[in-house]
């Protein structure tokens, strides 16, 4: 051989390599009957069919493991992405939660409010404020709204009736004072 390498190690041609490559396609290990019969159909040392396959194996060892790094990797990579947007939509909640809750106090400690009173009122008792008569529990009213309250989001066209139940832990709308006039509440 020119290039002075070793006189054993031959260089496989292509057909050798495609029937080897279709072998291996069909099973992976290498039993000796098979060794020998193959080796004998390329013309090659059992010894090097063997030592082919063994390679061989271990490239697609390797193959198989970058296939699943690169797998592994994508989750990792969307799950980072995701954790970051779920940051980002507990950063954005809080801000929204602080400027409600600052909202709340403000209105609380708008004049004519229940919750400056110190009624325990809550986020819905800020909307309105509500007149009725002393001797019952449950007054009605229609609930005037504070200046600087859209309350677009609380109350809508036909929400006008509002009840100030302080059993119930606020106001009830028109529905529910039909319920209590029914069964002689009010």
């Amino acid at each position: 051989m020119d290039g002075g390498g070793d006189p054993k190690k031959r260089r496989l041609t292509d057909e050798q390599v495609h029937g080897l490559e279709l072998s291996f396609r069909e099973e992976r290990k290498l039993e000796t009957g098979r060794k020998v019969h193959l080796a004998a159909e390329l013309g090659l040392d059992p010894k090097q069919v063997a030592v082919w396959f063994q390679n061989r194996r271990a490239r697609h060892k390797s193959k198989l493991m970058e296939e699943e790094f690169a797998k592994l990797k994508h989750a990792h990579d969307a799950a980072v992405l995701h954790k970051c947007h779920l940051e980002n939509e507990v950063l954005r909640l809080k801000e929204r939660l602080g400027a409600t809750e600052e909202e709340v106090r403000r209105l609380r400690s708008a004049p004519g409010s229940h919750g400056a009173s110190g009624d325990g009122g809550d986020a819905a008792g800020a909307v309105g404020a509500c007149g009725g008569s002393p001797s019952s529990s449950f007054s009605t009213g229609t609930c005037q709204q504070h200046p600087g309250f859209s309350g677009a989001d609380v109350l809508g066209p036909d929400d006008d009736l509002m009840m100030c139940v302080p059993e119930y832990g606020g106001y009830a709308d028109s529905s529910v004072v039909e319920w209590f006039s029914l069964y002689g509440l009010i």
